[in-house]
């Protein structure tokens, strides 16, 4: 179909703003999106109801069990490298990424549709959980808990920044590099932030955007999942879980 090539075409090759994602939330656009949220919310009631303040630091069995920590990793709980990525340790830190998740991951599910989003997000969680082992490899033995969804977020930014800059296509109505850098300032800058965690993120969301893409000859939206793209996201995250346990 011709015609339909050339209107994909355009929209690729010029700005795009997104949609209201308010109006994607009320056209059932982003339900994954939404499910994630909300799973990251409920979660967070039930630390609460173990005795966690609102300002207070992650506890209880709930983070006991779920916390990325180097000895859990090290006891075989592969679990761990994802529903880490479920927790937080605070009101603001789970506010904080949930905005994001909203923003982010409400734009590209629009966009790409539910299936990739979450390729992307899951991808993005277990690189996040692999950096923050790898980043904190010298201190293994302080076995220091990392709980929060923002290597999911900012896996997500880093894959709108590669379609932004492939495609031409941005969907946030402005670039994302200078966000990007101001929140990679924000990391490396503000105490108690898994380096690792955010720049493992970056790397898995780019990365599986870049796959998605038909390493970039193609498009994260419409291209077709060839079983050397299936293979290649299964490898990119066998790697990070492979990687996770080396380092512990």
């Amino acid at each position: 179909m011709p015609g339909l090539r050339r209107r994909r075409g355009q929209v690729q090759g010029r700005k795009v703003r997104a949609p209201s994602l308010g109006a994607a939330a009320r056209a059932g656009g982003i339900t994954v999106t939404i499910t994630l949220i909300a799973i990251n919310v409920l979660v967070y009631l039930g630390e609460l109801t173990q005795g966690v303040a609102l300002r207070g630091e992650p506890g209880g069995p709930i983070v006991g069990r779920g916390a990325l920590t180097p000895g859990g990793i090290a006891d075989g709980e592969w679990w761990r490298l994802v529903t880490s990525a479920f927790l937080h340790a605070n009101l603001f830190h789970l506010l904080f990424n949930m905005w994001g998740l909203w923003w982010l991951g409400g734009a590209l599910e629009r966009y790409a549709g539910a299936p990739r989003m979450l390729v992307i997000y899951f991808s993005s969680m277990l690189w996040g959980s692999a950096g923050a082992l790898v980043w904190g490899a010298d201190i293994a033995h302080s076995n220091a808990a990392t709980v929060g969804a923002s290597g999911g977020v900012f896996g997500l930014m880093a894959a709108l920044l590669v379609l932004e800059r492939t495609r031409g296509v941005a969907l946030l109505g402005s670039s994302l590099g200078l966000l990007l850098a101001v929140n990679l300032a924000f990391t490396f800058f503000y105490p108690g932030i898994s380096i690792g965690g955010h720049l493992g993120g970056i790397f898995g969301g780019a990365a599986a955007a870049f796959v998605l893409s038909g390493f970039g000859r193609g498009s994260l939206a419409y291209g077709r999942i060839k079983p050397q793209i299936a293979g290649s996201l299964a490898a990119l995250g066998a790697i990070a879980v492979v990687l996770s346990f080396a380092v512990v």
